[in-house]
């Protein structure tokens, strides 16, 4: 009896395999593990500020390993600006802020690509204010 609901699971998915790939090339990284972490810290972190629709459909279009990463987080009660949000990954992880920040655009530029201009721009709405440039966009600006 075989189970059509689930696809077959190598150690990663050839998506997950690809973002990883995304992220190593974009970032720079010397090797895939490098990457990996960057992406692990990222997602994680974004898991815990993102909440609602938005949560559910970046989850949706991400790779299976990455959605894991993501919505295995409690969404904190108090978000972070997207400045907070790097030291908070700095002090995490003791990395600079710098390097954080790298993380951060690197894994927020794959991200972006698979969630689309349309849902990153809902994501952007619902976070504090210091998202957009860590997603190599302009800051909106709210009309009073």
């Amino acid at each position: 009896m075989s189970d059509h609901s689930a696809p077959s699971q190598q150690p990663y998915g050839r998506a997950y395999e690809q973002m990883l790939e995304k992220v190593r090339y974009d970032g720079a990284y010397p090797t895939r593990e490098k990457a990996e972490q960057a992406v692990r810290l990222v997602l994680a972190g974004l898991g815990r500020q993102l909440t609602g629709d938005e949560r559910v459909d970046l989850a949706a279009r991400l790779p299976l390993e990455a959605a894991r990463i993501l919505t295995a987080q409690i969404p904190d009660t108090q978000p972070l600006t997207g400045w907070a949000f790097v030291k908070d990954l700095a002090a995490r992880t003791g990395a600079s802020l710098a390097t954080t920040r790298w993380d951060t655009g690197s894994v927020f530029s794959a991200v972006a690509a698979y969630a689309g201009s349309e849902l990153v721009t809902r994501i952007l709405r619902q976070l504090p204010s210091g998202y957009a440039l860590l997603f190599g966009r302009a800051e909106l600006v709210q009309a009073a």
